[in-house]
């Protein structure tokens, strides 16, 4: 077994960590003082990352995108992770749940998408419905041949820039053994649409600048061809396109643990108490030591799940421990850093309080940790009849 990264695999790490230092970094503070990343830097990040060829390095060749593997794309992510979420958005990498756009779609959300002409949001979550998907309240009613939306969704990530938005809503029910079930749809609503309104969200913790929005449907119509896939269908695209968007996670997670780590690292090579360097003490070493193993672990794991997806293996499992572990692995991280530099860490002077904060919402959105250990737990015990 091959660990090693071919030229070509070395090549996208460094030249996006060279991006992520060179043209996101600088920027940080900034956006953590204001809140947003301002429209004219939105832009500059966009145009320059179409320049370098990275754009859209997740959709396939032949919509023009850079058809990269989902070995080579946990790679990209995982160098992203390092810089702020709300800076590294416009290194543009379109849902890949667009590759399920009929013809005419293709035309008006795919390839803009692709191209960065257009930018895109998902959303699936409710005040009443998070990872229980199929409890959602926000549906659709069928009138002259159009559909008739209304309801909210919440916790919408970065709706606010989004020229569009993939929405799932409730289209029907339908009678199960175990009651009854929501059909859920998937449907393309344009920002603007009459009826539909994307509004500010919370302020959150986590990722300043990186919006959550609100979306509000009153009474939104739309016409059948808006619809993403097929009509109840929308649990089918989610399985096709969207479980693996979990590697983004757990690679993000890595390379901002990495981040974390070579700044503690530093620390405890040149901070001074009592004569020497904290890291000659055990009790800094062995927390080094430690950082280290468990980011090393994630990172494996990941690349793993993103390999095993390539094989067209099975993955549910794997990815499921690497969002996990990663996200769990991050909060230790970034808590241990605070630890190494002491009072200063918790000081808005430098990048490890951010970094703190930021972790926290890792193992919530994509699917909380308890959702990840029932993924595991149910792969295991199934073929057992459990």
């Amino acid at each position: 077994m091959d660990f090693s990264l071919s030229e070509e695999q070395q090549l996208i790490v460094d030249t996006v960590r060279g991006f992520c230092e060179n043209e996101l970094y600088p920027h940080e503070n900034e956006v953590e003082r204001l809140g947003e990343v301002p429209v004219e830097l939105q832009q500059e990040i966009k145009q320059k990352c179409i320049d370098i060829g990275f754009y859209a390095s997740n959709m396939p060749e032949e919509v023009g995108g850079g058809g990269l593997s989902h070995l080579d794309f946990a790679l990209v992510e995982r160098e992203l992770g390092r810089a702020s979420m709300a800076l590294n958005h416009f290194f543009g990498r379109p849902s890949n749940i667009l590759m399920a756009c009929d013809d005419t779609q293709r035309e008006k959300y795919l390839y803009p998408a692709v191209t960065g002409e257009r930018m895109d949001a998902l959303a699936m979550t409710e005040p009443d419905a998070g990872s229980d998907v199929r409890g959602m309240k926000c549906s659709a009613r069928l009138s002259g041949g159009d559909w008739i939306v209304n309801g909210t969704k919440h916790f919408i990530s970065h709706a606010n820039v989004a020229d569009f938005v993939i929405v799932f809503i409730a289209t029907g029910e339908e009678e199960t053994p175990r009651g009854p079930k929501k059909k859920i749809t998937c449907f393309l609503v344009d920002r603007g649409t009459s009826g539909f309104d994307i509004l500010d969200g919370y302020d959150s913790v986590s990722h300043r600048g990186y919006k959550n929005c609100i979306l509000q449907f009153d009474d939104c119509r739309l016409p059948a061809s808006q619809i993403l896939g097929e009509l109840h269908g929308g649990f089918a695209i989610m399985n096709e396109w969207l479980y693996a968007t979990r590697i983004t996670v757990a690679a993000m997670c890595v390379g901002r643990a990495r981040r974390v780590f070579d700044l503690a690292l530093q620390q405890a090579a040149d901070r001074k108490q009592f004569g020497q360097p904290i890291g000659k003490f055990q009790g800094v070493s062995f927390k080094l030591a430690d950082m280290v193993t468990e980011i090393d672990a994630a990172d494996w794991l990941t690349l793993s799940g993103a390999w095993r997806l390539d094989q067209e293996l099975p993955a549910n499992r794997e990815i499921a421990s690497a969002k996990l572990y990663a996200s769990e692995m991050l909060a230790k991280v970034t808590d241990e850093a605070i630890q190494i530099f002491g009072g200063m860490g918790l000081m808005s002077d430098l990048p490890i309080a951010r970094f703190w904060r930021d972790a926290r919402v890792e193992r919530i959105w994509d699917g909380t940790s308890e959702i990840q250990r029932h993924i595991i737990s149910r792969d295991l015990l199934r073929p057992l009849g459990a």
